[in-house]
């Protein structure tokens, strides 16, 4: 199915392909010309399609247990300084997402949100370390029945909206939906510095399912 984070955005591209496809087949020639706007507008929508898919996951069970909240690679594991809301050493689990990836974001741990703040940065490529740090990101604190989690959906260079719909006193449960960031982009999250880390750089995280770490 369709993200509902992305109905305004895909809903205008399929129109827009749908009225290419059909200038194309009865006004344009040569017949080259005519099948490659074709061509284009068909892969377009298939390329949003694919974008803008939600399927469904099966969260395993476990208070102790930290999920991924987004599909991509782990590219970096390490200790940090966590000066916002832990204001003590932490363990950053940074992930990054392609295009191709799914883009819908879930919650990490049950509990209750506690810290939410939005800062309007830069676009650098979501991979460089320096992303975390100056993009544009939604920094969210939570805190389940085991401690303290902080998580960041960050934009890249092609990303330019974050959609959250988290509120502070909101009490969610681990895997469901709070939004997506769209068009390519990174998520850090911070688990305490004792927490088991469960993944490795390199590993393949599938939002909702993947176990990150777990509370010590």
């Amino acid at each position: 199915m369709i993200t509902k984070y992305g109905y305004d955005v895909f809903f205008t591209i399929a129109a827009i392909c749908l009225v290419l496809v059909f200038v194309a087949v009865l006004f344009l020639e040569p017949k080259a010309l005519k099948y490659g706007v074709a061509l284009f507008s068909v892969v377009f929508f298939g390329f949003a399609l694919n974008f803008f898919r939600d399927p469904n996951r099966v969260t395993p069970p476990g208070e102790t247990l930290v999920i991924a909240p987004a599909d991509g690679k782990v590219i970096r594991i390490t200790k940090v300084q966590e000066g916002e809301f832990f204001r003590s050493e932490a363990v950053m689990i940074s992930i990054f997402m392609s295009p191709l990836n799914v883009h819908v974001n879930r919650n990490p741990v049950s509990g209750v949100v506690k810290h939410l703040r939005y800062v309007k940065g830069e676009y650098f490529a979501a991979y460089e370390d320096k992303a975390s740090e100056k993009n544009e990101q939604m920094i969210i604190g939570m805190e389940g029945a085991h401690g303290k989690l902080l998580f960041k959906q960050i934009a890249g260079f092609v990303a330019r909206r974050i959609v959250c719909t988290l509120s502070v006193g909101d009490t969610v449960r681990a895997g469901e939906r709070f939004g997506m960031i769209k068009f390519g982009s990174r998520v850090d999250v911070f688990v305490p510095a004792n927490a088991a880390v469960r993944v490795q750089v390199g590993n393949m995280s599938v939002a909702g399912e993947t176990v990150l770490a777990e509370f010590h």
